[in-house]
């Protein structure tokens, strides 16, 4: 049998089981037909509603407008950028564009393995020159060249350069002779080692020379890029560059003929003998090398107290190459002449008198 209801339920219902007059829901749609609608809202209801909405607005047209203003009053008051300040926020602001070299030279310095001391002078006479900030227009590589290593000290002290410089190139399959076939090697081994980034021109020197890069990458800027060989012409009393050939104290050949020595059976064939004179020959035997320039005297030798030929003068300040600095005291007196010390700074650890 079913229970009966609960009597306050009873109570809320009518004689029909409705709900009765005063259950909270009638109330509502009663108070809902009395006022039109939703109930109508006290004071304190209305105040929580617009409260928010006024502070939005308040903020929306007084206070963002005010802060605008408040950075573009601080923009305007802070200190103007000036000076090394100013230099560097435009770098970083633009990056500084790096010029292409006009030309790219290899210079490969003939010795031996066992001038470690003329190397380390080499190279601080080059590197000098090389440093950044002397705005040189072409690229220059140095290269130290020797044939195989044939003492034990040498396959020590020899890899210690490498690793500290990374400015040797040992040639295989010639002996320490530079009239033995070794400019040949050199070249032909050159061709090969930079064929995919071949230089535009590549320069045999001995290392008793001080060129001087400025001077003679500006001769060089001139220079036809093909077919080009270029020195200081033999003998020493013409200046002609298609009488002979160009002295082996420093010569230049460009990319093209360097290449065709490396598979030339002319040259091939003439490898041994007086290297400067042969290098020489297989232009003239090959009909190359049409474009020679002769670039005395600014190239020519030292001068002896008792001169041997005309090949040797005085420095210049024209000079671009000074040959036959056999000695140290040479050296200072050719780096003397042209000022190489002169961005020496004063400092309490040295007195340099």
């Amino acid at each position: 049998m079913p229970s009966s209801p609960p009597r306050n339920l009873l109570k809320s219902m009518g004689t029909n089981g409705k709900l009765g007059d005063h259950h909270p829901v009638n109330n509502l749609h009663a108070a809902m037909k009395r006022h039109g609608g939703f109930p109508r809202l006290s004071a304190s209801s209305k105040a929580l509603v617009l409260l928010p909405l006024v502070l939005l607005a308040f903020i929306f047209f007084f206070v963002y407008p005010k802060e605008f203003e408040l950075q573009a009053m601080m923009s305007a008051c802070a200190p103007a950028a000036t000076g090394a300040y100013a230099a560097s926020s435009s770098r970083l602001a633009e990056p500084a564009l790096v010029r292409k070299p006009d030309f790219r030279l290899l210079i490969g310095v003939l010795t031996r393995a066992d001038l470690y001391e003329r190397r380390h002078l080499l190279r601080m006479v080059y590197g000098l020159q090389l440093a950044p900030g002397n705005n040189l227009t072409a690229h220059v590589d140095v290269r130290f060249v020797f044939c195989r290593l044939y003492k034990d000290d040498q396959r020590v002290l020899v890899p210690l350069e490498i690793l500290a410089h990374g400015d040797v190139i040992i040639l295989d399959g010639c002996e320490e002779n530079l009239n033995g076939g070794k400019t040949y090697t050199f070249l032909s081994t050159v061709a090969a080692l930079y064929a995919d980034e071949p230089y535009d021109y590549v320069m045999k020197a001995d290392d008793d020379i001080f060129f001087r890069l400025p001077q003679l990458v500006d001769s060089l800027g001139a220079m036809p890029r093909e077919d080009m060989y270029y020195g200081a012409t033999i003998p020493c009393d013409s200046m002609d560059p298609f009488r002979e050939y160009m002295a082996g104290m420093g010569y230049a050949l460009s990319w093209d003929l360097v290449e065709w020595i490396a598979t030339s059976e002319v040259a091939r064939n003439h490898s041994v003998g007086t290297e400067d004179m042969l290098t020489g020959l297989w232009l003239r035997i090959g009909g190359k090398g049409k474009n020679r320039f002769n670039a005395k005297p600014a190239i020519h030798d030292y001068r002896n107290p008792v001169p041997v030929d005309q090949c040797e003068h005085e420095f210049m300040p024209s000079t671009i190459g000074v040959h036959r600095l056999k000695s140290n005291p040479r050296w200072a007196e050719a780096l003397k002449y042209f000022n190489f010390t002169a961005g020496l700074q004063p400092s309490k650890f040295y007195k340099i008198d």
